[in-house]
């Protein structure tokens, strides 16, 4: 938590931001001077402050695993990577829409997926919404523009256009409430600014800090917009594997498994309006993924050492 000091001396405040950070089993204090007035955008500074944190507590491993990783894929032959690709695309299918509420097996989505087969007993909605993640998976990959409306859009009329056609690429015109949360969404009245400001701050911000942090700052963003009817999440979720793939940094899954402390980050963001909380549970969740790719660096660090 970022707290909001004030110090008095002869007569004068002066204003500071403190966070205290773990470093292995010691505590560190680290503050932010602010000046003799409190900024106007005081909100705007604290996130600053603890991107400033992220980048300094985790940018090295991040760009660790981003180089391992390209250095090791590069290796692959052709069809290797291919299968690498796949077999990414069908765990976050299933997980992805197995936080939906999907009934389908990992097996059942790997032979659906890869051999056609349509699992017996399963709601025919459930084997349309694997299918249709699929094709919108790989329409991401292929999108080599950046991000956009236009292509959130079509992505979820995709999504939903053999499942939901009534919803499927259409911005929301109605309210609607997350179950068993304290979470309040946008009415439909204010879509069209989120939208617009959401879209403003990716322009402003997509350069300037690190790709994994700007990818789960992009899932929190847009989710709690929540634009469409159905399907926000899945969509959210997308978004944030374009920004990664599109960094050439490895795509992250969200896993089924995780949902609840998944689910807890969010809800504790957006009750808080504090974005960083679900960007710091992300960015461990994404370091402890691809801890094998930190490996080599820490590796070298101790030849150093020696």
């Amino acid at each position: 938590m970022v707290h909001l000091r004030i110090k008095e001396a002869k007569s004068r405040k002066y204003y500071y931001l403190e966070h205290t950070i773990r470093k292995g089993k010691e505590f560190e204090n680290k503050r932010l001077y602010l000046g003799k007035q409190l900024p106007k955008n005081i909100e705007e500074v604290k996130k600053q402050f603890m991107y400033n944190l992220f980048k300094e507590l985790y940018e090295e491993q991040l760009k660790a695993i981003k180089k391992n990783f390209r250095a090791e894929f590069s290796k692959y032959p052709k069809s290797a990577q291919k299968k690498y690709i796949e077999s990414f695309m069908i765990k976050f299918t299933y997980d992805t829409n197995k936080i939906e509420g999907s009934t389908l097996t990992l097996r059942e989505t790997a032979d659906l997926l890869e051999e056609n087969i349509t699992p017996g007993n399963r709601p025919l909605k459930d084997v349309k919404e694997a299918e249709a993640h699929r094709k919108v998976f790989y329409e991401m990959l292929e999108n080599k523009r950046d991000l956009t409306l236009a292509a959130i859009i079509f992505w979820h009329k995709n999504l939903f256009q053999n499942i939901d056609p009534e919803i499927a690429g259409k911005i929301r015109k109605h309210p609607v409430a997350i179950a068993r949360t304290k979470v309040k969404l946008p009415i439909p009245a204010e879509l069209d600014t989120l939208l617009h400001e959401f879209f403003l701050w990716y322009r402003k911000y997509k350069n300037k800090l690190n790709p994994v942090i700007l990818a789960a700052l992009v899932h929190i963003k847009f989710v709690t917009i929540h634009p469409f009817s159905d399907g926000n999440g899945r969509i959210s979720r997308l978004m944030m594997n374009f920004v990664l793939h599109k960094h050439n940094y490895p795509m992250m899954n969200i896993e089924y498994r995780n949902r609840s402390a998944y689910y807890n980050a969010l809800e504790r963001s957006q009750v808080h309006e504090k974005e960083h909380i679900f960007a710091h549970y992300l960015l461990k969740r994404y370091i402890k993924a691809y801890a094998n790719y930190i490996k080599p660096i820490r590796k070298n660090a101790r030849r150093k050492l020696k």
